[in-house]
C-alpha cells in the first residue's frame, strides 16, 4: 500500500499547515504518513499544479492561505478534481470575525512578523539589563538612544519602558565626583536625552528611598544643598555635549518616554544611516 501524502499549503512559510498535518498524522500510530510543506503561494497556477498532482497522487491537502483569491481557486479546483481538503485558517478567521469589529489584514506571514517584533523587545529589554546604570559605557555606541541625568530621574524604568517598544536605550548617572566615560563624547549629541528635575520633588523622591531601604533619611544624598550641585553639574553636562533635556518634574514615565520615542523617531527620519 502506498504511503498516505498530505500537502501543507500556505502563502507563507507553512509553519502552521505542516504542524496540524502532523499533530492529525501522529493519531493514526499504525500508518506512515509523508508530509510535504508548499510555501510561498503565490499564483493560481501554482494552485492548479498542486490540485492535480495531488489528484494523481490520491494525496490530501490542508492550508492556511490567507490570499481570498487564492483560497477561491484552490476550493473551486478540488471540488472538480475529488480532492480532499481541509481550511484550517478559515474557520479561525470566521470566528475571531463575529465577536470583533474589525477586519482581518488578510496578508500572509502576519504571525512571523508578530515573532519578529517579539525578538526585538527581547532583544532590546537584554540590552537595557546589560547597559543600565553607566555599567558598560561601550553600549552607548550601540543604543538608539542614552538617557543622563542624576540619581532618581526614572532612567532605568525609562529604559525598561522603551525596550519594550524595541528601542534600545543605555543610561548613565551623572555624578559630580566620577568621570564621564569617553565614549558619552564619541555619540552624536541627538541620540543623547538628559532628564533635569525639580530639586524639592527630587529631595522628597530620595528621601522617600531612604526610609524604604532603612536608612537615615537625612543623608548627604537627599540633602538640598547635594541635590542642587548635582542638578548643577548636571546641566552642565548637558550644555557641554548639546543634548535635548527634559524636565520630569511632573511627568508621568509613559510621557517622559513618549517624548523620548518622538525624538527617536525623528532621527531616525533626519538621520537614516544610523
Amino acid at each position: 500500500m502506498e504511503t498516505p501524502i498530505i500537502y501543507a499549503l500556505s502563502d507563507s512559510l507553512g509553519e502552521t499547515a505542516e504542524r496540524v498535518a502532523r499533530a492529525a498524522a501522529s493519531q493514526y500510530d499504525q500508518e506512515e504518513f509523508q508530509i510535504i510543506r508548499v510555501p510561498y503561494i503565490r499564483s493560481e497556477q501554482q494552485i492548479e499544479d498542486i490540485v492535480q498532482e495531488a489528484e494523481k497522487n490520491h494525496a490530501m491537502l490542508c492550508y492556511t492561505i490567507i490570499s481570498p483569491v487564492l483560497r477561491h481557486k484552490l476550493k473551486e479546483l478540488t471540488k472538480l478534481a475529488n480532492v480532499t481538503v481541509v481550511d484550517i485558517i478559515g474557520p479561525m478567521l470566521q470566528g475571531v470575525s463575529e465577536i470583533t469589529k474589525t477586519e482581518p489584514t488578510m496578508k500572509p506571514g502576519m504571525i512571523h512578523r508578530l515573532d519578529e517584533e517579539y525578538f526585538k523587545r527581547v532583544e532590546a529589554i537584554e540590552f537595557a539589563v546589560k547597559y543600565d546604570d553607566g555599567k558598560n559605557p561601550l553600549g552607548f555606541l550601540k543604543a538608539d538612544i542614552v538617557i543622563v541625568g542624576v540619581s532618581r530621574t526614572s532612567k532605568t524604568p525609562l529604559s525598561m519602558y522603551l525596550a519594550h517598544k524595541r528601542i534600545k536605550a543605555a543610561n548613565l548617572p551623572l555624578v559630580p565626583e566620577v568621570n564621564l566615560p569617553s565614549e558619552l563624547f564619541e555619540i552624536p549629541p541627538y541620540k543623547i536625552v538628559g532628564l533635569i528635575i525639580d530639586p524639592f520633588k527630587l529631595n522628597f523622591i530620595r528621601s522617600e528611598r531612604l526610609r524604604a531601604m532603612g536608612l537615615d533619611a537625612n543623608a548627604n544624598y537627599a540633602n538640598i544643598e547635594r541635590i542642587n550641585e548635582e542638578l548643577e553639574y548636571a546641566r552642565g553636562v548637558m550644555r557641554r555635549i548639546h543634548c535635548p533635556i527634559i524636565d520630569v518634574s511632573s511627568k508621568a514615565i509613559e510621557e517622559t518616554a513618549n517624548l523620548i520615542l518622538d525624538i527617536v523617531k525623528r532621527n531616525a527620519e533626519i538621520y537614516p544611516e544610523d
